[in-house]
Formats: structure tokens, C-alpha cells, sequence
């Protein structure tokens, strides 16, 4: 194969990890292929050359993404002088639909052939966006296997990948020696709280967690709070100096604390699939500013919030949203499930069957095959 120029676009931290390992696997099979483009540490590590200051696409919700309007613009401006003056072989688009669907466009324009892989939630809301889809891109490698019957209907191509996280989850310390890293009780019962990867997610839900911390027994519990990397350690120090209780705060640790807590709380994201997908029953919290939570709900199509919900098809574990997000209704949901044996032994064997499905096969050798294909034809 004649040396390849592939352009790609992962503007968050679970984009940057799940192209690393489609990078990974190209690399086992190709040394003729220039990878560049919008993308984080992760990809990095894999020879990819990023051409902007990954943390800068890090935003979320309505009103948050208007300040960084001049940001992008510039972006986009710079992509379309690369996509002008020295075009790519093929476009990865993956997931970041703000960005992703208007660049998507920019290169159709220039006949630059584009893959989609893992494309924006167009079912639960802004379903004309698969009409975008249709025309802008040539190919989509999709993780959620019901998406195949929208893609089927409107006559567009795409594969069923399975879920990246099937290959990236590693389990690298037992249990003892997690609690031993991390000075935690083995006769107690763990409680583990993922408040987020942004420092927004953060302000808006930490401060929940630790209200509902402060209501449980520190004799018969051990509390774990996870720190994200990519959140400000600075903002995380000063939220949870505030603690009373013994809090254990777990860097790097994040699928041994989602694999050995008796229990978790999950902010809604790509974490929420994570955790159902190690088995470990949970429930799922999102809270944002009131702003833009008001904006949201006119726009969204479906009931759920949480993707292990959605994928199944039915509630496997519970949600709170917004002003449910509370210390009182996050130390109830807990205690209710955990002081019923039949309720919670039944969300293990349902998030079983999720486990299954999502892992049926593998996604990186899956679209470095879509791929090679694209860029010889």
C-alpha cells in the first residue's frame, strides 16, 4: 500500500481512547500511514501528530460551548485550508457531533472520503442529523447495535464494530491490592463516585456526592471518589477538603474502583457503559446548569439519559436527573438496592446480558479493516 495521509477528529477524552486502539491496530498493520488531526494523549502515544491543544475542545452543554464560538471558527478555518492545499486520503470522524458533522460536510466538498466512527446519539435527539449522515459521509462503523435498523432504513452504509471498551478495559490489580493502595477496609462495604471528566461536571455534581456521603454510616462504608486526570486538581482538592467523612481519592484506578465497589454513582457519560459493563450495580446522575438543562429537554427524544438503559431497552438501573440529583435521593436509591439481595443480584445478571452484547467483537481490528478498505479503493 502507497503511503496514506488519514486526518482525524476525537475532541474528547473517551474519543481520544477509543481511537487509540484503532490506531494501535493500524500500526501493528501498516507503517505507510500519517495520522493527524484533532486528538489527545492517547492517540499521541500512538504516533499520531495533534495540530491544536487538545484540553481547548474539552466544553460541554448549550450556553458553555457559545463562549468558545471563536475558538472553533478558527478551527474549522484552519481544517479547510489542510482539506484545500493538502488533502487527506480519508477522514475519521469520531463521535464530537458539534464539530465532527459541519467538518464532515467540509469534506464531501472537497471529495475527501469520510469515515463515522461512533456517530452522534441522532436517535434521542436531532434525528435529521442521520440525513446529514446519509449525505456526507461514505461509511459509519457504529457501537450500538440498534442503531442498525435507522442506518438499514435510510440505505446507508455501515457496520456493527462492537464497543471499544471491550478492549480497553483492564483489570491490573486484585482486589487486596487495590485496597491496599488505597488503605480500604476489606470487611466494609465500598461506595464508589464517579463525578466526571470536566471540571463543569465536577462543580455540578461532586458537591451532590458528598452531601450523600456525609448521611452514611463511615463504620460500615468506605467511600471512593475518582479523580479524572483531565479535571483541575486544584478545583477537586478545594470540593473535597470539605468532606468530614474518610474519603479515598483514586487516581488511575478507575476500572479496579468500578470492578471491586460493592456499589457506584456514575455520571451519565462513557463511564456509565463502562461500569455496566464490568457488572457492578450502579445508578446513573446527571445534573447541569439550569440553562442549559432547559434548552436540552425540548430537544431530547427519549426517556432515558443512561446508555446501559438505552442499549437494553428497558431500566437496568436507576436514573436521577437534575433536581433528583441530591445527597438524600443518591443515599436512598443506594440503600434501597443494597438492603435488597433479589433487586440487586437482578441488575448483576441483566448488566450481564449488556456485557455480551457490547462485547461481541472487536473493535479495532473491525474498522482498521473499514479503513484499509476506504483509503485503497
Amino acid at each position: 500500500m502507497k503511503s496514506k495521509k488519514i486526518f482525524w477528529i476525537a475532541g474528547e477524552n473517551s474519543g481520544d481512547l477509543h481511537a487509540s486502539i484503532v490506531l494501535k491496530e493500524l500500526n501493528k498493520q501498516f507503517n505507510n500511514i500519517e495520522n493527524f488531526g484533532i486528538g489527545g494523549e492517547k492517540m499521541k502515544s500512538q504516533g499520531f501528530k495533534a495540530i491544536f491543544p487538545f484540553d481547548r475542545f474539552s466544553v460541554m452543554g448549550f450556553v458553555e460551548i457559545v463562549k468558545h464560538l471563536a475558538f472553533f471558527a478558527g478551527v474549522e478555518k484552519h481544517i479547510k485550508n489542510i482539506f484545500k492545499n493538502n488533502p487527506p486520503d480519508l477522514i475519521v470522524l469520531v463521535d464530537y457531533p458539534g464539530l465532527n458533522m459541519r467538518i464532515a460536510k467540509l469534506a464531501k466538498s472537497y471529495n475527501i472520503p469520510v469515515l463515522y466512527f461512533i456517530v452522534p446519539q441522532f436517535w434521542a435527539w436531532k434525528y435529521k442529523r442521520i440525513f446529514k449522515l446519509q449525505q456526507y459521509t461514505d461509511h459509519i462503523a457504529y457501537i450500538l447495535p440498534f442503531e442498525g435498523k435507522h442506518f438499514s432504513k435510510h440505505k446507508i452504509d455501515a457496520s456493527f464494530v462492537g464497543h471499544p471498551i471491550s478492549e480497553e478495559i483492564s483489570i491490573k490489580l486484585s482486589r487486596e491490592k487495590f485496597a491496599h493502595k488505597n488503605n480500604l477496609d476489606l470487611k466494609k462495604k465500598w461506595l464508589g463516585f464517579l463525578p466526571g471528566s470536566r471540571n463543569t461536571e465536577l462543580k455540578n455534581m461532586l458537591p451532590e456526592f458528598i452531601n450523600a456521603i456525609e448521611i452514611f454510616d463511615s463504620n460500615e462504608y468506605e467511600f471512593l471518589i475518582s479523580q479524572a486526570s483531565s479535571v483541575s486538581t486544584k478545583l477537586f482538592q478545594k470540593m473535597t477538603n470539605k468532606v468530614n467523612k474518610n474519603i479515598k481519592i483514586v487516581k488511575n484506578m478507575n476500572y479496579e474502583m468500578m470492578k471491586y465497589c460493592n456499589f457506584l454513582v456514575v455520571t451519565s457519560g462513557t463511564a456509565t457503559i463502562e461500569t455496566a459493563f464490568l457488572g457492578t450495580p450502579f445508578i446513573i446522575v446527571y445534573k447541569t446548569s439550569n440553562s442549559s438543562y432547559q434548552v436540552g429537554k425540548h430537544f431530547i427524544k427519549i426517556d432515558k439519559i443512561g446508555l446501559p438503559n438505552i442499549v437494553i431497552g428497558k431500566d437496568i438501573v436507576p436514573e436521577l436527573i437534575q433536581k433528583d440529583v441530591n445527597g438524600k435521593n443518591i443515599f436512598v436509591t443506594i440503600t434501597e438496592i443494597l438492603s435488597d439481595e433479589n433487586k440487586y443480584n437482578k441488575i448483576i445478571n441483566e448488566l450481564k446480558a449488556l456485557h455480551d452484547i457490547l462485547g461481541s467483537k472487536s473493535t479495532s481490528i473491525e474498522v482498521a479493516t473499514i479503513i484499509e478498505k476506504m483509503i485503497n479503493e
